[in-house]
């Protein structure tokens, strides 16, 4: 299993989280996500590794955007 943490902003409620734990979570390979709202980290669990873009780009889905990868 591989974990990896990715800094998003704009999020600023629990809306916000559950939308991008639901983008992300769509990621061919990731079995986990996680969103701390205060501090703005996602940690993804995932089978092996996953395409940082595609990680990028469910957030952008979602309506927020990857800062630090």
């Amino acid at each position: 299993m591989t974990t990896t943490t990715y800094t998003v902003t704009g999020m600023t409620c629990g809306h916000c989280v559950s939308s991008v734990k639901e983008e992300v979570g769509e990621v061919a390979g990731v079995t986990g996500v996680e969103v701390d709202l205060a501090t703005g980290l996602v940690t993804v669990d995932s089978e092996g590794s996953v395409d940082a873009a595609a990680i990028a780009a469910a957030v952008e889905e979602a309506g927020y955007e990857v800062v630090d990868r």
